[in-house]
């Protein structure tokens, strides 16, 4: 499918550059051509003005009306730009009566210019002969008819090599585009197939994880209608049973929508500045019995008077969620450390617990929902694996950092960077 995608996107962008090149590329090839065609009516005017002028020798009729040319006549001045040209006069029939040229040429080639002309009869154009690019202008006189004829190939050649260089180019623009646009489309659609992926896991653990509680739901209920002579007292077992995979159910169920509110309340959140120290100090108040219950040692340390912009319900539960994590994985007898202080900029919240540790392939994941490195305990304790994502989150929410440190077999700090 994202191969799919990815070719679709590469297709559309050639398509969308290859329109662009040819559009420029034309749009250039018809400014430089109407150039070079201005070019060239300018210059054979200006010839044709030179050869019309009296200093420009403008033959005159043979005597005897002889057919074959034997000699010409030379200017007295170059034409205009030292340009290759040079000029016919024919008598009404079309018999050269007279040459005018800078450079000598055999009648044969005088006789295959007027000939192009001749059978084309329009007053201005152009035409290849031995291997050059002629452009000529004809007018009739008294005599027959003048024309003038001027050498464009160098003009021609500037044309030739525009279309030859626009190919060259627009060619190697085009692979470069290709393997360009193939980069980028495969750095694009990398964040689009990781988040697809995501969503087929979360859905998969999502389901995963509601089916165990009803599979147990239902097996019990499937006991209490074989036994439905019996009383309720005596079948209480199974209705506690039913209860509590319910209660698991509906945190699991919270915990999601909670997760989907949270993305969807990112941009309307409001935020106002509140007491970080008096904050993390209620919930450990709240902590301490349960940490004495679990015969789990607590320390901390406290900057007082710290104060941070955002929402002080959802830091607490930031707070509850890492201490509970710690109880539930600090060793028998352990120790708790917690620290609130402010460094630089910022204010770090670091939760220590002594115990088995995170093996270093898992400290990366252990906030993605559904992720726990250790599944056994994890349902030993009731966990789903979306006590860190939900953490994760809030604190993306307030523009901080939450990350994790691990020395296996010894301790387990979490750190939490408010700006």
């Amino acid at each position: 499918m994202f191969n799919k995608l990815r070719n679709r996107f590469l297709v559309v962008n050639l398509v969308i550059i290859s329109f662009m090149m040819l559009l420029a590329f034309a749009s250039i090839y018809t400014i430089t051509y109407q150039n070079v065609r201005n070019d060239i009516e300018m210059e054979l005017q200006r010839v044709s003005e030179f050869y019309h002028k009296p200093d420009g020798n403008v033959g005159e009729p043979r005597s005897g009306g002889n057919h074959r040319m034997k000699e010409s006549i030379v200017n007295t001045g170059p034409p205009p730009e030292r340009s290759v040209s040079f000029s016919l006069q024919t008598d009404e029939q079309w018999n050269i009566t007279a040459t005018n040229s800078r450079f000598e040429m055999d009648s044969d080639f005088y006789d295959l210019a007027k000939n192009k002309v001749a059978s084309d009869r329009s007053n201005t154009g152009q035409f290849s002969l031995d291997g050059n690019k002629w452009a000529y202008t004809l007018q009739k006189n008294e005599a027959g008819y003048f024309i003038v004829y001027l050498d464009v190939t160098a003009q021609q050649k500037i044309i030739t090599n525009l279309v030859y260089t626009f190919l060259a180019v627009g060619l190697v623009m085009l692979i470069v585009i290709y393997f360009t646009s193939r980069f980028f489309a495969n750095r694009s659609i990398a964040p689009v197939k990781e988040a697809f992926d995501k969503q087929k896991r979360f859905i998969a653990d999502a389901s995963h994880e509601l089916k165990t509680p009803l599979a147990v739901i239902n097996t019990n209920a499937d006991v209490l209608l074989s036994n439905s002579d019996d009383t309720i007292s005596n079948q209480s077992k199974w209705l506690h049973h039913i209860k509590s995979e319910t209660e698991r159910m509906k945190t699991l169920t919270n915990d999601l929508l909670y997760l989907t509110e949270m993305d969807d309340a990112r941009a309307s959140m409001i935020f106002t500045s509140f007491n970080v120290s008096e904050a993390v100090e209620g919930v450990i108040l709240t902590m301490e019995a349960v940490m004495f219950e679990n015969n789990i040692s607590l320390s901390y340390e406290l900057e007082p008077d710290l104060t941070v912009r955002g929402n002080g319900e959802q830091i607490k539960q930031v707070v509850m969620i890492l201490l509970d994590n710690a109880i539930k994985y600090t060793n028998p007898k352990g120790a708790i450390t917690l620290s609130l202080k402010k460094r630089h900029n910022d204010i770090v919240l670091k939760v220590t617990n002594s115990g088995a540790g995170i093996p270093p392939e898992h400290l990366e994941r252990i906030f993605d929902r559904f992720y726990r490195a250790d599944p056994s305990r994890s349902r030993k304790y009731g966990g789903y694996g979306l006590g860190l994502a939900i953490a994760k989150s809030i604190v993306e929410q307030h523009k901080g950092k939450i990350y994790a440190k691990s020395v296996p077999n010894e301790t387990t700090s979490f750190y939490v960077q408010l700006p």
